[in-house]
């Protein structure tokens, strides 16, 4: 089992991932034959969660699908940070009590 900061590492890592993939998209709007990237997340067996950024399988843009994910990525980094805030709070009362 990984330890909760890579979990929660991991999380960020495929937050931005998805973040990149559609701001990229959302740049090259207007080129012609261009084909959006995607990001792709797999969980991983000890916890947290591997991303590969892959081509569209179809030519186009799809602006609206391009801002759901730059949302979810925003949330999704906002939530693993509050994972790693968390942590270290718990270990700072951890050592305050053994003190």
């Amino acid at each position: 089992m990984n330890s909760v900061s890579s979990i929660a590492l991991s999380g960020l890592n495929a937050a931005q991932n998805s973040l990149n993939a559609s701001a990229h998209n959302v740049a090259n709007l207007a080129t012609d034959g261009f084909k959006r990237q995607e990001s792709v997340q797999t969980a991983q067996a000890g916890g947290g969660v591997s991303t590969t950024v892959r081509e569209a399988s179809t030519a186009g843009n799809a602006l609206e699908q391009d801002v759901v994910t730059q949302l979810q990525a925003k949330h999704a980094y906002i939530a693993n940070l509050a994972v790693f805030k968390t942590q270290d709070k718990m270990a700072g009362a951890l050592l305050d009590a053994q003190a």
